[in-house]
């Protein structure tokens, strides 16, 4: 009953509100009538003549959906150790890591709108599943990953710091896994329900697992849908 009863915290029925909200606005997107209409134009306009409140809300969506799902054990674990204690701070701790992933949207939608019509060059999407393989399996991803894989090692090193800090911090390093493959969403995976789904589901698997099979499988993944793309050049 006390776990219960920690899941209906408010923190958690605000986390499970946005999360429902990101995902049933993902997939309004292919659904008929008005706002879906309205959605598609704010979001999915050609990324010439999209605005700067356009592309931060459709990063603001994809990271809400993609990245908090990937969060809630790191969360959950919080909150056995804080009700152990006797303390609270759910709320702090979640504030802080939604901060760090606002930030990475206004910095996706500031480099979206930089690049502008070359977003569909052809050359973007193998550079970057190219450079998103080689994150995947460099030593920066393992550290972070390690940390995301412990989040009850995490919490007992940088306790003292509070939860707001310690969600800054948890934020920074779930941002330092997994920004190379919410990048992929530049070429063509941006509001795309096939695409954040199986991210999500990829990103998941990496922080639930141990070793380095599902970081290698999805590098080899991204060099498999490099080659292919740059195979049709010849």
């Amino acid at each position: 009953m006390r776990h219960l009863s920690r899941m209906t915290a408010p923190h958690w029925l605000a986390l499970y509100a946005g999360l429902l909200a990101a995902w049933a606005l993902v997939w309004s997107m292919s659904a008929p009538g008005t706002f879906a209409s309205a959605l598609r134009d704010l979001c999915l306009t050609p990324a010439g003549e999209a605005t700067a409140f356009g592309l931060l809300a459709m990063w603001l969506i994809m990271s809400a959906a993609m990245m908090l799902p990937t969060a809630l054990p790191a969360f959950a674990t919080h909150d056995e150790i804080a009700t152990a204690q006797g303390l609270r701070g759910g709320g702090a701790l979640v504030g802080g890591y939604i901060t760090v992933w606002v930030g990475f949207s206004a910095m996706a939608a500031l480099v979206q709108m930089a690049v502008g019509d070359r977003v569909d060059a052809p050359w973007l999407a193998p550079l970057l599943l190219i450079l998103a393989a080689a994150y995947q399996i460099s030593p920066l991803k393992e550290a972070c990953l390690s940390k995301c894989r412990q989040p009850l090692t995490f919490f007992m090193q940088h306790w003292d710091a509070g939860p707001w800090r310690m969600g800054l911090r948890l934020g920074a390093v779930c941002l330092g896994c997994c920004w190379a493959l919410m990048a992929l969403g530049l070429i063509g995976g941006a509001m795309s329900l096939g695409f954040m789904a199986l991210a999500t589901v990829l990103m998941t698997l990496e922080k639930l697992t141990t070793g380095r099979a599902v970081p290698v499988a999805i590098a080899l993944g991204c060099l498999g849908g490099a080659g292919f793309l740059i195979g049709g050049w010849i």
